[in-house]
This record gives C-alpha cells, structure tokens and sequence, in this order.
C-alpha cells in the first residue's frame, strides 16, 4: 500500500503535488492500492473544504485512490495504542508546563547547545498541572534507515529524545498518528518531502515500540528552489498549485513538468500514464531542484500541440475546431492557456473598442506596443478605420471564405490605396488585435472563415 498524506490546512503545494504523483506512480507499478489519507489531527489549523479542494485538484491531475481515510476517524485506536504503550512501561506521562520547557530551551540556547528533553523532567510540575502530555522514550541505539534518493541515514541516540504522542487534550501528535496509521492500512512504501527526515526515526521508533516489524521503504525527496536559488516558499508564486492551474498551465504539463525535475528521464515530453512504463524513484537526484518556470512554459506548449484542435477549442471557450487550429499557430509566441485566449479573444473582439483602448493609452503615454513598432497612433487609427470599411465592403460583394491571402491582400491593397506598412499593420491589427504576429498568411485560411464577424466595429 502507498499513500499520499495531506493535511487540509492550507492550499497544496507544488511539492505535495510532486509526492502525490511519484506515490501513485509507485502504487501503479507496484499493482498495488494508494491510499488518500485526509491528516486532520490539527484541528486548530484545519480550514474546512480544504479536504474536498484537494480531492479536486488530485482528480484533475489525475490521480485517483483506491481507499479514502480521515486520520481523526482513528483518534479512538491511536490512544488505546497509546495506553499500551505506558502499560507497556515504554511510554510515560509528563507534567512539564510549556512556560517550563521554554526556560529549558533558553537555558541550553545560552550554552550554545541542542535542546533535548531530560525523562528527569516529568513529574516536576505534577502537583500544579492537571493536564499531561503523553510521551514515548526516546531511542538508547543508533536508529538508520536506508532511503532509496539519499542512501542511509543515521540518527545518534542523543538525536532521538522522548517526544510526545499525546497531547493534554488527547489528540494524538503527528508524527504517532501517521505512524499508527501508517501500520494500520499496511503501508510498506512512504515517498515525501525531505523536511520529514527528521520524522522517520520517530515513526520507526513507534513502530519498533509497538512490535510492529515490517520494513517500510522510504523515498525523501529533494526541496524545491526558486529562481533565486531559495527554498521555495508561499512567497514563490509557483510553489501554489492553484496559481500554476490560473495562469494557464495544463494539468498534464505540470506533472509532466514535476517528474522531470531532477529526474533522468528517456524523453522530455510525456504524460503520467507514459512514465508508468519507465520512472524509478531511485533516479530521482539527491540535490534540491531548481524550479524553471521557462521550462514549464516549453512544456505547456508541447501538450498544447498533443491536444487535438476540437478540446483545445473547448479550453479556451470556443466551440468550432478550427479556433483550435488558429491556436496552435499562436504557439511560436504564447504558451499558457490565458496566453492563447487573449490572441483569440483580441481576433474577436470589437475593433472600435480596441481602438478606443489604444486612444486612451496613447494619452497615458503607455502604448508601448504602439510605439515600439514606430506607429503614430492618431494616424494609425485613421488607416484601421479607412482600411475596415474597405474589406467591410468587399465582404458585402464577394464571399471570401475560400479565397487566397494573395487574392485578397491585392484586392484590399487595390481599394484602400493604401501599401506597405501602412497598408499591413492596420491589417494585421483588424485581423488579429495586435501589430506583430504569426504572418497573416499563415493565419488568413482559418481567419477566412470568420472575416465579418472578425473586422466588425
């Protein structure tokens, strides 16, 4: 069993993503089930609908589960487990008051030395604190795993001091619940962020406690890092699933995009059901990974051009395939799925409103497409107008929507009297929106069939 553990107190990462996927991934191989384990125990912190927005976005990347668990549903076993465990003599009541274990953070803080807990401590403060916190004994050996990117890894007994399971109002800790858990539903392969090395040792030393003897394979994997070369943080724009998913990135290419990093892969592009026939987790590198938010853009457009032209149409909120055609030649210059609407939504939009916005950027002095092509605007605008009630006229003679870009630029450049630049511009701008482009040619035969609608005031 693998599973994907998330707790709903805040909206997923990119790096829970990249857990999900490599654990259903695994499950996949492995022809086993994946668990979705819901990690409520904080209920401080849990933010409800949290739950059913992650289920939501793991459909979406398509990642399905087999069984479905909230951890709070299992408080009851985790403290008869707890009970056995200070029947058993291997756990143990403290009395320590927070106020109390600070002065002993700051008192080793002074010495300049690690803060571990003294067992001496837990009956200090018995007779003034009625509430108890519940604590395993920490490890007297050597605890070390084997991790499958990291290699082995060692903890020192000092490393390992008792740390609570149960807190004084009888929620269980994390690091108990998910271990308990972990061994309730068979668990044998965990694949999660490198921030949890530090627990592992801890949900071993629960395990060992609890005679719980199966070997569980870990995978911990690498940070992410931002452009900067930082760990990536809430700061970080692409560190949100939900802002990667609003800017226009394609599921597919997200994940796509989550498997490469820092992975050796027998090809760029793929999809998740592709790389069931060749990911091995043991490849993934152990250095942390640079997020490249260019390379995520190269590969939306390689599964923008994987799409055929009727879903792409849909995507963007059109129903004819051949807007999806038109798309796909929009993808020499954009390559987010808000890029791609806006190229589509300017060819259709209302040519006097276009140049109503133009007007007024160009009083603002912050037309800088404008300018940057070395177009006076009041002179330009009067060659758009000129030029629309020329085609706007052809239109009404003749039906285009099979005609050549050559027979029609020469027809047009015949009736308006208007050439090069002057001429091509306003063109392209009645054509498209914009003053720069694909070449008019290439987009004439699918603009063709729209050219009323498209040149319309």
């Amino acid at each position: 069993m693998l599973r994907f553990a998330p707790s709903p107190t805040g909206d997923m990462h990119t790096g829970n993503l990249r857990a999900a996927v490599f654990n259903y991934i695994l499950a996949k191989q492995k022809q086993e089930k994946f668990l979705l384990r819901i990690e409520d125990t904080d209920t401080a912190r849990n933010i409800e609908g949290k739950d059913k927005e992650i289920m939501f976005l793991l459909n979406l990347f398509g990642i399905t589960w087999d069984n479905l668990v909230y951890q709070s549903d299992n408080f009851p076993r985790h403290r008869q487990f707890a009970e056995y465990l200070i029947a058993k003599g291997c756990a143990f009541y403290c009395y320590c008051t927070k106020e109390f274990l600070e002065q002993k953070r700051d008192e080793a803080r002074e010495r300049h030395e690690a803060f571990r807990y003294d067992d001496g401590w837990a009956e200090l403060e018995k007779g003034s604190n009625s509430k108890p916190v519940v604590r395993l004994r920490g490890s007297k050996v050597t605890m070390k795993f084997v991790d499958c990117i990291k290699g082995e890894i060692q903890f020192a007994p000092n490393e390992v001091d008792s740390f609570v399971i149960l807190k004084e109002d009888g929620i269980p800790t994390y690091n108990f619940a998910c271990a308990v858990d972990d061994m309730l539903y068979d668990v044998d392969f965990i694949v999660r962020g490198e921030d949890h090395v530090s627990n592992t040792p801890k949900q071993m030393l629960i395990h060992k406690n609890l005679n719980y003897d199966k070997e569980i394979k870990f995978a911990h994997l690498p940070i992410l890092l931002n452009d900067e070369g930082k760990k990536m943080s809430k700061r970080d724009n692409a560190s949100s699933v939900q802002w990667l998913l609003d800017s226009g990135f394609l599921p597919q290419a997200i994940v796509n995009y989550l498997i490469l990093m820092g992975n050796k892969t027998p090809c760029e592009v793929f999809t998740l059901q592709e790389c069931l026939e060749w990911f091995d987790i043991c490849k993934i590198a152990k250095a942390p990974a640079h997020f490249d938010i260019d390379k995520l853009k190269f590969l939306n457009r390689e599964h923008f051009k994987r799409l055929n032209e009727q879903d792409l149409a849909l995507l963007l909120g059109y129903k004819d395939s051949s807007i999806g055609a038109l798309a796909k030649i929009y993808l020499q210059e954009a390559s987010t799925l808000n890029e791609i609407r806006e190229k589509m939504d300017r060819i259709f939009a209302k040519k006097a409103l276009l140049l109503h916005q133009i007007q007024k950027l160009a009083e603002n002095k912050n037309l800088q497409e404008i300018e940057s092509q070395n177009i006076e605007v009041v002179e330009f605008k009067a060659e758009i107008l000129s030029l629309q009630k020329v085609i706007l006229k052809m239109l009404e003679e003749q039906d285009w929507t099979k005609s050549a870009f050559d027979t029609f630029k020469e027809c047009a450049i015949q009736k308006s009297a208007l050439k090069g630049k002057k001429f091509f511009k306003p063109l392209r701008f009645l054509f498209t929106g914009f003053v720069q482009g694909p070449e008019l040619s290439d987009l004439f035969p699918i603009l063709r069939l729209y050219l009323k609608e498209i040149v319309r005031s």
